[in-house]
C-alpha cells in the first residue's frame, strides 16, 4: 500500500475482509502459519499493546501452528543485530516447522 514516515502503510481493512476466510476456506489442512511483519502478528494475535520484539521473542507461547516474525526486509538488519537470539533459535524452528508442513 505504500511507505509512510516510518515505513510501510498497512494494508487497507477491506483486504483481510475480503480476502482471508475465503482464502482460509480454500486451505483446510493448514498446518503452519508464519506471521511476517507487526501487521500480521497484530491482525492474527491481537498484541498491539507489545512490541513487535517481546511478541517475537516468546514465539514459543503461541504453539506449533503460528510463528510471528519481524518482516522479512533489508530494513530490518538492524533489528537482526540487536537479537541475535533470532537467527539462533527462531529462524531453525522456522525451517523445521515449514519441512513439516510440507511432507
Amino acid at each position: 500500500p505504500g511507505s509512510g514516515p516510518t515505513g510501510d502503510l498497512p494494508p487497507p481493512k477491506i483486504c483481510a475482509a475480503t480476502w482471508r476466510h475465503p482464502l482460509l476456506q480454500l486451505l483446510p489442512d493448514l498446518r503452519f502459519t508464519l506471521l511476517c511483519g507487526r501487521y500480521a502478528v497484530n491482525w492474527h494475535l491481537n498484541c498491539a499493546k507489545e512490541s513487535l520484539t517481546e511478541i517475537v521473542h516468546r514465539w514459543r507461547d503461541f504453539g506449533d501452528s503460528v510463528l510471528p516474525t519481524p518482516h522479512p526486509s533489508g530494513r530490518n538488519n538492524g533489528w537482526l543485530k540487536k537479537n541475535p537470539w533470532f537467527e539462533d533459535e527462531v529462524v531453525p524452528h522456522i525451517r523445521k516447522r515449514v519441512s513439516q508442513a510440507l511432507i
